[in-house]
């Protein structure tokens, strides 16, 4: 098995885990995402990337995925890592690579002086929650996670300013 950065021939492969990975979480029509949005934010024709994605490969076949973007602690003055989705096959689960994937993401955070590896995961999903506590993640539930999308994000986009706190 190998963990590489992945590269534009691999955007139908994470557009495919991300399916996947719907599916799992219980809410396949929830992805809007297309190969051409994830190209256009992994491998922008100008600019610098805003999110980045790990893929975990065996034999030539893609099976696992590491999709993430940067983070700042206003606490610690660091950047640090957003794990958005880990994904891996399910006939690859049990063998290493969503430890594999982990792993590089935290040499990441190590090598760049970044003091944070963070993710979200669904209350019910007891076996990655039982994965990651493996690993020494521990779960923050002093925080809550808040969410604008859809028409209150768009009323709060054209409310006047100051009208509320």
């Amino acid at each position: 098995m190998t963990i590489r950065d992945a590269v534009p021939t691999d955007v139908p492969d994470i557009l495919r885990s991300v399916r996947a990975l719907a599916e799992y979480e219980r809410e396949p029509q929830a992805v809007e995402a297309t190969e051409d949005d994830f190209a256009a934010a992994l491998f922008p024709r100008a600019g610098t990337p805003t999110t980045h994605a790990l893929v975990a490969e065996r034999d030539g076949v893609v099976v696992g995925l590491a999709l993430w973007f940067v983070t700042f602690s206003t606490w610690t003055g660091r950047n640090g890592i957003w794990l958005e989705d880990l994904f891996v096959d399910p006939a690859e689960r049990g063998h290493g690579v969503g430890t594999a994937l982990l792993t590089r993401l935290a040499q990441i955070c190590v090598e760049r002086h970044w003091r944070r590896l963070e993710w979200s995961v669904l209350s019910w999903n007891e076996p990655s929650i039982a994965f990651y506590r493996s690993l020494g993640s521990v779960p923050q539930t002093d925080w809550e996670t808040h969410r604008l999308s859809g028409e209150a994000l768009r009323a709060l986009a054209t409310s006047a300013p100051g009208g509320r706190e």
